[in-house]
């Protein structure tokens, strides 16, 4: 017996892209287009009860209403709808952005097909899409509007410098010496970071750092 087709919208400025992602899913058996906007305004133009897709690709920066604001209404008005942020580069700030404004993972634009219907497939099912950067008990801290404040207790005053840092665009390197430790002790830091925490990168500090105000954008 297949299994269900998911429900999707295609979000994104580009034209050519969208379009042309749009030709790609067509083929696949495990997704359902319903429609594509060019931007927020669009979206909510198109978007209804009668109309509505379990998973929407957003595309971040576009005109008249961007990423952000569509995430945001997108999941405050309809919050059974889940959304993939579609983002053209691995930077942390953007992807930080669009998972506090209700977003459950993000893909770069270069994914291959089967990438993505696998990501479409696993943010329909469980809510939020896992990749080697984010880990899906972070998108869920982040998202959680109590800071979990108990957590920074774990944190040694070595090891929250080490974080705060890590926030910046010093590399791993530089903030050993800024610090006046080696290498490996700062390693060491980091490992002690993922392993208490359950992060997975750089940017999984940064988002822990961003839930427990412990830095600003």
């Amino acid at each position: 017996m297949q299994d269900k087709r998911t429900a999707i919208a295609i979000v994104d400025d580009h034209t050519l892209f969208r379009k042309g992602l749009m030709s790609l899913l067509a083929e696949s058996d495990e997704v359902e287009i319903l429609f594509d906007a060019s931007n927020g305004l669009e979206l909510k133009k198109n978007i209804n009860a009668e109309n509505l897709p379990e998973v929407i690709l957003m595309d971040i920066n576009m005109p008249q209403m961007d990423g952000y604001a569509a995430t945001k209404w997108v999941t405050k008005t309809y919050p059974s709808v889940k959304v993939l942020a579609l983002s053209m580069f691995d930077e942390d700030k953007p992807i930080i952005e669009m998972l506090k404004s209700g977003a459950g993972g993000y893909l770069l634009k270069e994914s291959k097909t089967t990438e993505l219907v696998l990501a479409i497939k696993t943010i329909a099912s469980h809510g939020f899409y896992m990749n080697n950067l984010v880990s899906g008990k972070l998108i869920k801290s982040l998202q959680d509007p109590v800071p979990a404040k108990s957590e920074i207790s774990e944190i040694s005053a070595n090891e929250l410098k080490f974080l705060q840092l890590s926030c910046s665009e010093l590399t791993y390197k530089e903030i050993a010496d800024k610090m006046n430790l080696s290498p490996h002790t700062i390693d060491n830091y980091r490992e002690a970071l993922f392993h208490k925490f359950e992060i997975r990168s750089r940017t999984g500090l940064v988002l822990f750092a961003i839930k427990n105000d412990l830095i600003k954008l």
